[in-house]
């Protein structure tokens, strides 16, 4: 019995030890998913609080933990209001990560714990504009169409989708018919996701309109590519996504996608330590990475740095009308226009008639005249998918066989072409019809929604 009892006491406290050791290794060296769980969950908190104004739990429960890893049903945040910070660990306590808010940035990820770095990089807030008691876009008052198919093709949860939170319809250059989920309204910034690749193409657009880029220009884009081959991607390469890198853009684990929006201070540094593994202009590989490295080069060619945090706003934002807008930066102060612009949808539908109207918005033309007609050229490695100007050719592949036509079974018009991010946003910018349509939500790929049904009911009930 006493024998007994001994090895009980020895089994006891090896699994205390065990135990012990494996929180001390928790908390002092934590892997690099619980890593990219915090920071994620830090991140998407902190925006939808402080420039949302959602309460942080529900935003936790049902935007990180509901439809995300299993890992973050175990993550805990703490929002300091005062110092405009949210902190996440694993069970409070591992793996922390941090995330800051700033007037007229958002919130920015600090990887490496440095929130007094991120503090650093501060901008002017654009002063608040009156609102102006005009139709949209010129104001913010909708005079929405009594159209009961258009009603009727709105209230239909299986048009708008599972998760959907804000839809707008514009023809015409007129709101028509919007709905928004509970909880949110016409006032709620929204995250755009990946659509923010096309507003950083418009905003590289910009730059060349004023002579500070040129889309084929090459010249060794960064320091490090002067020594090999990489010396030989130009901005129109990684416009196209053809650029040649490695850059593996898979979620739901640590890959390069996500350890560089949530491990990395300096993401477009990250993308651009990358080495070629294909063939410069010939290939087509969908890169975040891509992206960050053309903020960086866009901010660069303005040559002041106070000066590139407030161009989206001036450039841009501000010209058309964008109020609401917001893009997000990195840790460096690097714009991080792969996938963190917030916006309203009302102001996502400005951005997409701005497209519409080739980049052109009462009689200013602020994009080159035929940019936007260039962006939508195909790239011909993308086999029909992406055009020139990081957008896409097509709707949602969400739930589509692979090597398949996405569009295929949808009536569609031919010159239909898309804004797509994760978890199911989509604009639908139709020339022919003169038809925008905005769809955000939270709509993880699993379910397989394509908001290409929506946009075909629509283009036949405004026939």
């Amino acid at each position: 019995m006493r024998i007994l009892l001994k090895i009980v006491k020895w089994v006891l406290g090896l699994t205390v030890l065990a135990i012990a050791g494996v929180a001390l290794w928790l908390y002092v060296a934590p892997p690099a998913l619980i890593r990219v769980a915090s920071g994620y969950s830090a991140k998407i908190v902190c925006s939808n609080v402080f420039l949302a104004a959602r309460d942080p739990d529900n935003v936790l429960r049902i935007d990180v933990q509901a439809p995300g890893h299993w890992l973050l049903g175990y993550m805990k945040v703490d929002v300091n209001r005062n110092e405009k910070t949210v902190t996440a660990a694993l069970l409070g306590i591992f793996g922390k990560g941090v995330a800051v808010a700033r007037d007229g940035l958002g919130c920015t990820s600090a990887p490496d714990g440095d929130v007094a770095r991120v503090k650093a990089v501060t901008v002017v807030p654009a002063p608040a504009i009156a609102a102006r008691d005009a139709l949209w876009p010129e104001g913010n008052r909708v005079e929405p169409s009594q159209s009961p198919d258009l009603m009727a093709i709105l209230n239909d949860a299986t048009l708008t989708g599972q998760g959907m939170r804000a839809v707008v319809v514009v023809q015409n250059g007129r709101v028509i018919a919007e709905r928004y989920a509970n909880g949110f309204s016409a006032d709620t910034p929204l995250l755009g996701w990946s659509m923010t690749k096309t507003v950083t193409a418009a905003i590289i657009g910009t730059l060349v309109k004023d002579g500070k880029l040129a889309i084929d220009g090459k010249a060794a884009l960064f320091e490090p590519w002067k020594a090999d081959r990489r010396a030989n991607i130009s901005l129109a390469d990684l416009m196209a996504m053809s650029s040649g890198l490695e850059f593996n853009e898979d979620y739901g684990d640590v890959t390069d996608v996500t350890r560089m929006l949530y491990l990395e201070p300096d993401m477009a540094g990250f993308a651009a330590s990358k080495p070629l593994t294909g063939e410069v202009g010939k290939v087509w590989s969908y890169s975040s990475g891509t992206t960050a490295m053309l903020s960086r080069i866009w901010q660069a060619a303005l040559g002041d740095s106070t000066m590139a945090l407030t161009w989206p706003r001036t450039a841009l934002f501000a010209p058309i009308g964008m109020s609401s807008a917001v893009l997000e930066t990195d840790e460096q102060g690097t714009f991080v226009g792969s996938s963190y612009l917030y916006a309203t949808a009302r102001d996502w539908a400005r951005f997409g008639q701005f497209l519409l109207q080739d980049g052109a918005w009462n009689g200013t033309q602020i994009l080159p005249a035929g940019f936007v007609t260039w962006m939508r050229e195909e790239v011909p490695a993308s086999r029909g998918e992406y055009g020139r100007g990081q957008l896409w050719l097509h709707g949602s592949d969400s739930g589509a066989a692979p090597g398949t036509d996405p569009d295929a079974g949808f009536d569609l018009p031919d010159d239909a072409f898309w804004m797509l991010g994760h978890d199911g946003q989509s604009v639908a910018i139709v020339p022919s019809k003169k038809l925008v349509v905005v769809r955000l939500g939270l709509t993880p790929s699993k379910l397989a929604y394509r908001a290409q049904g929506l946009l075909e009911a629509l283009t036949k009930a405004l026939e």
